[in-house]
């Protein structure tokens, strides 16, 4: 196995969003992890906005994979937690357009985050095949 592979096992229900439940790392594989990323933008501005948040912080997680020479198609674990009901219809057009394959994921609605201005953080583990 030279790959990184996303699949869902037929003794489990399906997801039930865009995610796979069980994702294999290769050996020999190197592990990147990466802090949380907020909506912040290029100014240090945090927008009031729920959905505008969720879109920055998806520009600066692809950022931070670029930064290391990844791509989307490193990542092998998202963590998201929330402390707004996330806007799944808008939610998921961002992600779609950052992620051509679904690697597993979690979600969580807490009552905070770092600051009270964060509505949204998002973290994420990859990994690259050498």
């Amino acid at each position: 196995m030279n790959q990184i592979i996303r699949k869902n096992p037929t003794t489990l229900a399906a997801p039930v969003g865009e995610y796979s439940h069980v994702t294999v790392i290769p050996k020999n594989s190197t592990l990147y992890t990466f802090s949380g990323q907020i909506g912040i933008d290029q100014e240090n501005r945090i927008p009031e906005s729920h959905t505008k948040q969720v879109e920055n912080t998806f520009k600066n997680i692809k950022k931070a994979l670029e930064s290391e020479g990844l791509t989307e198609q490193n990542i092998i674990k998202v963590n998201i937690w929330s402390v707004d009901e996330i806007d799944w219809d808008h939610f998921y057009i961002v992600w779609s357009e950052m992620f051509p394959v679904n690697p597993s994921m979690t979600i969580a609605y807490i009552s905070a985050l770092g600051l009270p201005e964060i509505k949204i953080e998002i973290e994420i583990l990859a990994a690259k095949v050498d």
